[in-house]
């Protein structure tokens, strides 16, 4: 046993190891380039550095505003040290996602082994997190769900620790509430989630000492009430708001069409019964049902698990799933073995719990159905059902069939992970540079060169609305952006926001073409390359007419990102 527990410890240490080296190297190259959103975090943890204030002036926000919404608080004040240490560059902004998501997978060893008193199912759990698509995919980003996952984790663990030794209960609830701080998906499931566990075990939480419960329900009270207000009263629920089927504009349209086709089929002498049927089958509680079910099925295809994942770029490389191929073979017979053989029924109601109360919050979201990171809640158990199949499951096989299945498994595991690792540092920076928002960063070092000598410079939003990016990398004194951007009519252009002389904006009704016409000579325009037929690196005469060209920039595949325009 003591030999048995050392091994895994030191295969533990090796897995930490691979775990560090996947999140770590190379951080600040791939990803390709810090996308918007990364950006947001940190010119947010730069403002709060600088003034103590968000970038829209609001002092030490539970809810910090940025321009596209409101945004959970925690993963920012997390990156305040790294951006301090670094800049708002991505070392600033991803290495605390990657730093939590190398505890993650400690912390997914300490659950599993916490929970079924079994070294070697905690240790493949941890090795099957570690070498995760999935994971490896966020923690190399600058987003808050390692960071969630971390917290829920180690919450659960330090709940189940404290069945047994009370005095963690408190730290458990800590950790579990402060995970409405981190992302809105756990604002519906940690309520869920937290009601289940004292449902199910409430025997043995009631029967602890009053003093460890008060301090236990106060020091979730101190955590939680703050997010909970803010969520309700204070605006933090506009994302919500905004992505939710329930506010879905599309819904009325379709409703109203449905009904007016079951008229026209069913003709002008339709009775009062059919015009009843046509409402109860097209109304928007059904459309929400059958919306909301079926991004429920599409959170557990095989399409979205194993061949394709997430088909934003940002979320998943291309033609990857978010589990190796391999692991659909362990997961289902994870899943058979765990469901037919496994005897705590306590343990088992919890694991289905997590898998079905984990996709609810992104199963009521417009396309939830395929949302890597809203559905990223469900990682763990599935990571745990596929390591439950590789150390219990091959057990019902006889001792030479699981050898050559074992054996068969790590022969394609080892395959797929090395394609994965070929695709992902090879082909993937070139063909999602454009997801990732490539290019903007040298856009402002050429902005800085030019920038004395006009009187207007004009950033295009053609491609993305342009304003984080000029505040994140030049970057501008948040105390100056704080006092908001100003609008102002521009020849060509019309109302545009600005800020002092760099104006984010782009043509108007007539186009480009027609912008050689009313441009200023004092005025510099930085077009996308969308706006633009052809390649103008290779063939500057074909620009607009009345236009030149006086520089560009690239994405790291070499095709043109942007043109730097003047009038002739």
């Amino acid at each position: 046993m003591g030999k048995a527990f050392k091994k895994g410890r030191v295969i533990l240490f090796l897995i930490l190891l691979l775990a560090s080296f996947l999140r770590l190297w190379r951080l600040d190259r791939v990803p390709v380039s810090l996308f918007s959103d990364e950006l947001d975090v940190g010119y947010q943890a730069y403002s709060i550095l600088q003034t103590g204030k968000d970038y829209f002036g609001n002092p030490w926000p539970i809810h910090f505003q940025s321009f596209a919404d409101t945004r959970t608080p925690l993963y920012i004040y997390s990156s305040v040290a790294t951006v301090k240490a670094f800049g708002i560059t991505a070392w600033g902004v991803r290495l605390p996602a990657a730093i939590f998501g190398i505890l993650g997978v400690w912390a997914i060893y300490l659950l599993i082994k916490e929970l079924f008193n079994d070294e070697k199912m905690a240790v493949i759990a941890s090795g099957v997190l570690a070498a995760s698509p999935w994971h490896i995919q966020y923690s190399r980003a600058g987003f808050e769900v390692t960071m969630l996952l971390a917290f829920l984790l180690l919450g659960l663990y330090f709940f189940f620790k404290s069945l047994k030794e009370p005095k963690w209960l408190w730290v458990s609830v800590v950790l579990l509430v402060s995970c409405l701080w981190i992302y809105s998906t756990a604002k519906l499931f940690i309520p869920l989630l937290l009601v289940f566990l004292f449902l199910v075990w409430r025997k043995q939480i009631l029967i602890m000492n009053r003093l460890n419960l008060t301090k236990t329900v106060l020091a979730g009270l101190v955590v939680g009430l703050p997010i909970v207000l803010s969520t309700i009263f204070g605006g933090g629920a506009l994302r919500f708001n905004y992505l939710s089927v329930y506010t879905d504009p599309t819904v009325p349209t379709e409703v109203s069409y449905a009904r007016l086709t079951d008229a026209a089929v069913e003709g002008a002498g339709r009775n009062v019964f059919e015009r009843a049927e046509s409402w109860l089958v097209h109304n928007k509680y059904t459309y929400w049902k059958a919306r909301i079910i079926e991004n429920y099925y599409k959170s557990f295809s095989s399409e979205f698990l194993f061949l394709k994942g997430d088909l934003n770029l940002r979320h998943s490389i291309e033609g990857v799933g978010q589990f190796y191929k391999i692991e659909a073979f362990a997961l289902i017979l994870g899943l058979i073995s765990f469901a037919a053989f496994f005897k705590d029924k306590k343990l088992k109601a919890f694991m289905f719990f997590w898998l079905v109360a984990g996709s609810i919050p992104s199963a009521i979201t417009r396309d939830g159905g395929g949302h890597a990171t809203r559905l990223i809640l469900i990682l763990p158990p599935l990571v745990f059902l596929i390591s439950y199949g590789l150390s219990r499951g091959v057990e019902m096989f006889s001792p030479m069939l699981r050898r050559i299945l074992v054996g068969c498994y790590l022969a394609l595991f080892i395959f797929n992970f090395w394609s994965y690792q070929h695709n992902y540092w090879v082909h993937n920076p070139w063909y999602s540079e454009r997801s990732w928002h490539a290019g903007y960063k040298e856009l402002v070092e050429v902005v800085k060169k030019y920038e004395g000598g006009f009187k207007k410079i004009i950033i295009s939003n053609a491609d993305q609305p342009p304003a984080i990016f000029f505040a994140a990398y030049y970057p501008v004194p948040p105390e100056k952006w704080q006092e908001g951007l100003d609008e102002e009519f521009v020849q060509g252009f019309g109302n545009i926001a600005h800020f002092e002389k760099y104006y984010f904006g782009q043509v108007g009704e007539e186009g480009i073409a027609k912008l050689g016409q009313s441009l200023d000579k004092d005025t510099l325009y930085i077009a996308a390359q969308r706006e633009i037929e052809g390649n103008l690196i290779r063939d500057p005469q074909k620009a607009p007419e009345g236009l030149k060209v006086i520089d560009s920039v690239i994405y790291p595949s070499g095709e043109p990102a942007f043109y730097f325009l003047t009038k002739k």
